[in-house]
């Protein structure tokens, strides 16, 4: 286990793959620091997935290991995602999943882009 409680990085998990080009995504975006992606089982009207370009399996892992560059080039990618997708004006939602509990799926840090409609509470009290 790595030090963030995750496994190591998978270079096989789908978003490595999807980065290489092995396996087809609905682009939004992609620069020297991100890839984003329309999610393909939308959570939302609006779902898009951005991913550094790097090899990061959580936001720990990100941004304990990426350069200062890498960071900042990935967080102006992902508020381009939303400028360009519509959603300032009504609002928007990111998220990031870090570890089993919070439910991530994919070892390689991301950030979900939710808009397109009224989100409601963030987390349930159940």
């Amino acid at each position: 286990m790595s030090v963030t409680g995750l496994p190591p990085y998978d270079p096989q998990n789908i978003f490595a793959r999807i980065l290489r080009g092995e396996i087809p995504c609905k682009r939004v975006h992609e620069d020297a620091f991100a890839l984003a992606f329309h999610d393909i089982n939308p959570l939302t009207p609006t779902h898009v997935l951005v991913i550094p370009k790097g090899a990061h399996v959580s936001a720990a892992d990100f941004h304990a290991n990426a350069s200062a560059e890498d960071i900042a080039g990935f967080w102006r990618a992902v508020a381009q995602v939303a400028k360009s997708l519509g959603l300032e004006a009504s609002g928007y939602r990111l998220l990031t999943n870090m570890g089993l509990d919070a439910g991530q799926e994919v070892p390689h840090f991301h950030v979900h882009v939710f808009g397109g409609k009224r989100l409601g509470r963030m987390v349930s009290a159940g």
